[in-house]
């Protein structure tokens, strides 16, 4: 199967020769190409030229003097000028192992996908050649929070932020791309409805100079991500932002009546939990709910959970005033805040999780229903 492979590069000279000699130890030189999009400041696009020259492969260079999207445009770019229609993306630092290659191409020619995923967390699949703990956590957070925004269309996929991937670029719709960063593959899978399989791999350390990971693009996929799924989690909050409402308006009201304030606090959060639940019901998840559990089963996860989490938050909310010395104003919305994100991704991946024994083809009707609400004006 003939594969050009997509290598986007921002100052990977010290890279490149090491990783042209490993695609080439592992691949067809007949029908395989590489194609470098470049956006350096440094001296990486003259390493790709003289390491071309005496490659045994064709190797092409496109070097973006107004470089635009990241690195994500510059898969866009590498797509668009390929000259196979399977495309395999891959970084130019060599965490992901060139030596993978094979094996995703002979999964992506059985022909019943189209896209094909190393993925860091399928089984045996390993993220070791992340620099620390703190980006291990950072890594499975961001993964968790990415399935939460889009449960239905990531239910199967369990690294949709590798850059290491093959796909039909007859598959993808260039046009409606908007790159904004590293993750391509998200944007790619989050826009409309694809055949997935997974291949897993060990993420490798870098083989030379320093990572390209940084808080401003940690910026740009929280940018992204709340672009691609905007109008769920918004809908998500306004219905919460409703809910407060309504809960002091309860409180008050009892207390005018003369019941304890303590009663009071009670009730209008229990209302208000179930009165979420059915507004939820009704506009947010409503696209998720017939592949998920049974309505009680649903009602009784998101009860326990809201009850739970209102549990911890208080006395944590204490804790910050009466240890920290923090403003109970900001304690609260502090709390607030992170307990908003902690219901959005536990109703996501938890309450309307869809079923094991979903039907494939009734799942595949609620994936386009999610397709056409991501792709809405409102939501992109």
């Amino acid at each position: 199967m003939p594969l050009s492979i997509i290598v986007p590069t921002f100052n990977e000279a010290p890279n490149i020769a090491e990783l042209v000699r490993r695609v080439t130890a592992v691949v067809d030189t007949s029908d395989t190409e590489i194609v470098f999009v470049d956006d350096s400041t440094d001296d990486t696009p003259d390493v790709i030229a003289e390491v071309a020259r005496a490659a045994a492969l064709p190797v092409r260079l496109i070097h973006r003097e107004a470089p635009s999207g990241g690195l994500g445009g510059a898969v866009i770019a590498g797509l668009t000028a390929a000259t196979w229609d399977t495309c395999l993306v891959i970084d130019g630092d060599l965490q992901h192992p060139p030596e993978k290659i094979p094996e995703l191409r002979d999964r992506f020619a059985v022909g019943d996908v189209d896209v094909v995923i190393a993925s860091r967390y399928a089984g045996g699949g390993t993220s070791k050649g992340l620099a620390d703990r703190t980006r291990v956590l950072v890594s499975k957070v961001s993964t968790s929070v990415t399935k939460a925004m889009f449960p239905v269309r990531l239910h199967e996929v369990t690294d949709p932020m590798t850059g290491f991937f093959v796909v039909d670029r007859r598959a993808v719709d260039a046009a409606t791309l908007k790159p904004r960063g590293f993750k391509i593959l998200l944007e790619i899978l989050a826009r409309r409805p694809l055949r997935i399989a997974e291949v897993p791999f060990d993420f490798a350390g870098r083989h030379a100079g320093e990572s390209k990971a940084s808080f401003r693009q940690g910026l740009h996929f929280l940018a992204q991500l709340t672009a691609l799924r905007f109008g769920k989690m918004s809908l998500f909050a306004v219905i919460g932002g409703v809910g407060a409402v309504a809960n002091l308006a309860i409180v008050w009201a009892l207390t005018q009546f003369g019941v304890d304030y303590v009663i009071a606090a009670v009730v209008g959060a229990e209302v208000t939990i179930i009165g979420n639940f059915l507004l939820m019901e009704r506009f947010v998840f409503h696209d998720m709910k017939h592949s998920a559990s049974g309505v009680w089963s649903r009602f009784a996860k998101s009860f326990g959970f809201n009850n739970a989490e209102a549990l911890v938050r208080i006395p944590i909310m204490a804790l910050m005033v009466e240890t920290w010395h923090i403003s109970a104003v900001l304690a609260t919305a502090i709390t607030l805040v992170v307990a908003f994100v902690v219901r959005f991704v536990f109703h996501s991946l938890v309450v309307y999780a869809p079923r094991k024994d979903a039907a494939p083809s009734r799942a595949r009707r609620f994936v386009e229903q999610v397709d056409e609400q991501a792709m809405s004006p409102g939501e992109l």
